[in-house]
């Protein structure tokens, strides 16, 4: 009894330091992120505690052992907002934000909506932070997270996101980026969300390296009014170099991603399943190498009638790349319109060492996401 009690111990032991640092590396992008590096953790047990240490000025090793429900802390909002895609069952309808429903939306019906305001804004997450979840057991609900104005070197891990406002559009976003620069979001799961899971704003994102999250798209409420989430991963960007890996999107229904405005994105080894709209919409500034991803009941793979930026992408394995970034690239399996010969996307990356993507399977589906470390 006492040998086993010492092993029981010495197992939390293990599981406490596992919990207490990054796990692995990152790839891609922002490989050389090291978040709050050595410092000792600290494990908040409030929203309060937890606004303070993501805000502070201090480099920090932030450790989430419990759910954190932002629901209610900022009180709520009634006022006019639209239904710009009908007041079905299932609909999502639209708060008025920035007069959106006034300037796009005239000719919506005007509802009264109710929303958290805590949603609305995420939390403010400074420089040198590293913000990780111990198990399935940080849960930040209600609130996304905001890296903004110059900050720099951050690594999420193993949390998960939920619940923000998923009625309305404009009710908030889980994770959103602009001017910053060394962010490494890995395994991060995010659900039933008002608005985007993943933005990276207008202003430069420089290095940003987005691996093995779970974007779970299943909601009562969305734009297609057919529980498949239309608001998933908005890059439109300034100089923006984003790598995007073994990410599992389920139940979407468009922006999967959508990229734009000078953003360079290597998108490989990700899993769409259940898509009902399309998955790629590439507007113009949008530089795109696509290579290794499995795409399973995708209605549009590409929204062809938009597409106006550059792509390089095939179902076939293509030996055009060695002269560029040194190795073939790999084929996609079941791309449909996701075919692009665009030398210029890999001409710009030629300089950057790209990692080498697997063949595309289906292994995000049971990889990515919060507790799979």
């Amino acid at each position: 009894m006492k040998y086993a009690a010492i092993l029981t111990a010495v197992a939390a032991l293990a599981q406490q330091g596992l919990a207490t640092s990054v796990s692995g590396t990152p790839v891609g992008f922002a490989a050389s992120a090291t978040g709050g590096g050595s410092a000792a953790a600290v494990t908040p047990t409030s929203t309060t505690e937890l606004v303070s240490y993501l805000g502070d000025d201090e480099a920090r090793v932030i450790v989430l052992t419990q759910t954190f429900d932002f629901t209610g802390t900022e009180g709520t909002t009634t006022a006019t907002g639209c239904a710009p895609w009908g007041t079905a069952s299932g609909c999502q309808l639209a708060i008025n934000a920035d007069d959106w429903c006034d300037n796009y939306e005239s000719s919506a019906p005007s509802v009264s909506v109710t929303y958290d305001n805590a949603g609305t804004l995420g939390i403010t997450v400074n420089s040198n932070k590293s913000l990780i979840g111990v198990g399935t057991s940080g849960v930040i609900k209600g609130k996304g997270l905001r890296m903004v104005s110059g900050v720099s070197n951050i690594i999420i891990q193993n949390i998960a996101v939920t619940d923000i406002n998923p009625e309305y559009v404009w009710g908030g976003d889980a994770i959103t980026l602009d001017d910053a620069d060394l962010v490494w979001i890995d395994h991060v799961t995010t659900a039933r969300i008002g608005r985007q899971h993943y933005v990276l704003g207008t202003s430069a994102d420089n290095r940003v390296s987005i691996t093995n999250n779970y974007i779970d798209g299943e909601s009562e409420y969305s734009a297609t009014c057919d529980n498949h989430h239309y608001w998933n991963v908005y890059l439109d960007g300034s100089s923006d170099k984003v790598t995007f890996s073994g990410n599992y999107l389920y139940k979407t229904s468009g922006r999967a991603p959508k990229v734009q405005d000078n953003t360079y994105l290597h998108i490989y080894n990700n899993y769409w399943n259940d898509n009902s709209g399309h998955a790629f919409e590439i507007g113009s500034g949008g530089y795109v190498l696509a290579e290794g991803n499995y795409f399973e009941d995708v209605d549009t793979v590409l929204e062809t009638d938009s597409f106006e930026g550059a792509l390089f992408s095939s179902d076939s394995a293509s030996s055009t790349c060695s002269s560029y970034i040194g190795r073939s690239c790999v084929a996609n399996t079941n791309g449909g319109d996701l075919t692009g010969t665009s030398t210029t996307v890999l001409s710009d990356l030629a300089d950057d060492s790209l990692p080498t993507p697997s063949a595309a399977s289906t292994d995000p589906a049971t990889s990515a996401g919060q507790g799979n470390l």
